[in-house]
């Protein structure tokens, strides 16, 4: 994933580091100097100059301080050993080391089509940046969030979103739990084939896709087959796949 510019690396003090769920952690981030980036942007952690580990940026410009979700389920030693990388520099009262603005999956803010956010668990933190950007601008257009975990539980922001799909008229929220339990209410199965069962054809939709690898890859392929056009679905992963 790169930039078309240079990108510094910035200090930036960790103010906390909360949990969220068992295995998701929120960290805030203070930056000592002024940044700009855009909406759907991620940032690099950086452990040292041969180690740089990419997440989400779930905030927005506008907001004082970087917001990052970090996943660690068990096994995850890559994710795993940034946050505890964070905790440390936060107990010793240290800084950390981020690039910030990396990315060519951020929002297409000129663009007037409905949009499609699609996050596969903690890579909810770029859709939610979006949203909240599309949120800040009043923007027009239709916006669909589909979030799929594997158990509900890691919904980690869920009443936060029912309620901006409460007050949105044009913002809907649709949670997919791919093993649900018994008290589940809601969709259940994979996210992206909730997305398909809702729309006859993706081809007027801006999309936007965030989680695994491998689910942004199934997901590219199958929007496309439902009509959705190549140059306006967006993920970094791409990339890569």
């Amino acid at each position: 994933m790169t930039t078309t510019a240079p990108v510094t690396a910035i200090a930036c003090h960790v103010l906390s580091v909360e949990a969220l769920s068992p295995a998701i952690s929120k960290v805030l981030l203070q930056p000592q100097q002024a940044v700009d980036y855009q909406p759907g942007q991620y940032l690099q952690l950086v452990l040292s100059a041969e180690d740089k580990r990419p997440f989400s940026i779930a905030s927005i410009a506008s907001q004082p301080q970087l917001e990052l979700h970090i996943g660690t389920p068990a096994g995850d030693s890559w994710s795993s050993a940034a946050l505890t990388h964070l905790k440390q520099q936060h107990a010793a009262a240290l800084p950390v080391m981020a690039e910030i603005g990396l990315g060519l999956a951020q929002l297409r803010q000129d663009s007037q089509r409905p949009v499609i956010l699609l996050a596969g668990g903690t890579g909810f933190s770029y859709v939610y940046a979006i949203a909240q950007a599309l949120s800040a601008a009043n923007a027009s257009q239709p916006v669909f969030l589909y979030w799929g975990v594997r158990q509900q539980d890691a919904l980690y922001y869920q009443p936060q979103i029912q309620q901006w799909a409460t007050q949105g008229k044009k913002f809907s929220y649709i949670p997919v739990v791919q093993e649900p339990d018994n008290l589940w209410q809601g969709r259940s199965g994979l996210v992206h084939e909730a997305v398909l069962a809702d729309f006859v054809s993706l081809e007027a939709y801006d999309i936007y896709i965030a989680g695994p690898f491998a689910m942004a890859g199934v997901a590219r392929e199958a929007f496309a087959e439902q009509g959705a056009q190549r140059q306006h679905m967006y993920a970094d992963a791409f990339a890569y796949i």
